[in-house]
């Protein structure tokens, strides 16, 4: 196929410039031809967008709990069920089967959830860990902002007990407690409790769906390539 011409990337990347090919050009000309009326002053807010999605689930409590515990089971991760009076036990069993001997801790994290028989390493914005440190851990210990039954996703804002993103993407065993009241139905209303803490706080967001997995080429299934190949949930009630 014959190179017309090559475009920078537009993120800054030197190694991400594209290649312009006869079909991509064709997309663009047609992109250009449907949007040529569009006054060159005018912004995507200038026109209202009718939202008739829903935006609420009125399912029952119990229920929306429920879904959200399936689809995160359909998505390889394991699911534990745990009262609050038992999330302590529940954590150190978890631990115990995982052979979890150096447990990644953020900052903020309640001291009762940390089992007495493993080594916690304290992750701190004034003595981060460092990669190598997350590297070797035995997995990572969490709470989460939200849950959404709706896709079975975990929902992580950097927030207390959280902590920053490496904490969950270097250790390769993600141990996430969820509680029911956190879990909501549908993806529009984990988006607009996320909204202040996006754009007052500017904190970073983490959706999780399952253990980490990707399939290359020919559709071979690797895990752990971009977070850890573990992710079991607690959802306590």
């Amino acid at each position: 196929m014959e190179i017309q011409e090559r475009l920078g990337d537009p993120f800054g990347n030197p190694f991400g410039g594209g290649l312009v090919t006869p079909a991509r050009e064709e997309i663009l000309r047609r992109v250009r031809r449907a949007t040529h009326d569009v006054p060159k002053d005018e912004h995507p807010e200038d026109v209202p967008v009718e939202r008739g999605y829903r935006d609420k689930d009125d399912a029952p409590r119990e229920e929306i709990v429920e879904r959200f515990a399936e689809r995160v089971a359909e998505y390889e991760a394991t699911v534990h069920r745990a009262d609050e009076s038992d999330l302590p036990r529940a954590i150190a069993e978890a631990c115990g089967r995982r052979g979890v001997r150096q447990l990644v801790v953020p900052a903020g994290l309640p001291e009762e959830w940390i089992p007495e028989d493993v080594e916690t390493l304290r992750d701190a914005a004034s003595s981060p860990l460092s990669n190598e440190e997350l590297d070797r851990s035995d997995g990572t210990l969490t709470g989460c902002s939200l849950g959404i039954a709706q896709t079975g996703t975990i929902v992580l804002d950097a927030g207390e007990g959280q902590g920053r993103r490496a904490l969950t993407l270097l250790p390769d065993y993600h141990l996430c407690v969820v509680r029911e009241e956190q879990i909501v139905g549908l993806v529009p209303e984990a988006f607009a409790k996320l909204e202040e803490t996006v754009k007052g706080e500017g904190r970073a967001i983490t959706f999780i769906s399952g253990p980490s997995a990707t399939s290359d080429i020919e559709l071979n299934r690797v895990e752990g390539v971009h977070g850890p190949r573990t992710l079991e949930v607690l959802i306590v009630g």
